[in-house]
């Protein structure tokens, strides 16, 4: 677990108090997509394997993505299979970014949000209206 201390303002992430295994980060939504403008929070939870294996990482914030369902729980391969312990804070959170604009819509956990991705002002509406359903943002 290393600081998140990048020239890169779009992902942040630091301990969460004195609990070094606990993280709190944010993600800037993408310039250019439905996203933008959106700041979401995640946790993170290295558990006693780390770096071997990967952290629980969830959306706090309220996430409407094909990728993503109502719990926060994120499907990206890079939390799965794929891990790798040369992978960084940094790398983990800028791949959760990329994933905002570029969606898996062969394994989406959101059916719904896969459906509309397609149209971009029918998701955005959705995703606002999904977003101000809890004071979780």
């Amino acid at each position: 677990m290393e600081l998140l201390m990048s020239n890169d303002k779009s992902v942040t992430a630091f301990p969460d108090g004195e609990n070094l295994t606990r993280w709190l980060a944010s993600i800037r939504g993408p310039d250019g997509t439905v996203y933008e403008g959106q700041q979401y929070k995640l946790s993170l939870e290295f558990g006693p394997n780390y770096p071997y294996s990967p952290p629980n990482v969830r959306f706090v914030s309220k996430c409407y993505h094909p990728n993503v369902d109502t719990r926060g729980v994120i499907c990206l391969d890079i939390l799965k299979e794929m891990w790798s312990p040369l992978l960084t804070v940094e790398n983990l959170l800028l791949s959760i970014r990329s994933l905002l604009a570029e969606p898996n819509n062969d394994s989406p956990l959101n059916g719904q949000a896969a459906q509309l991705w397609s149209n971009p002002s029918a998701f955005r509406a959705e995703m606002m209206k999904f977003q101000a359903s809890s004071s979780n943002s």
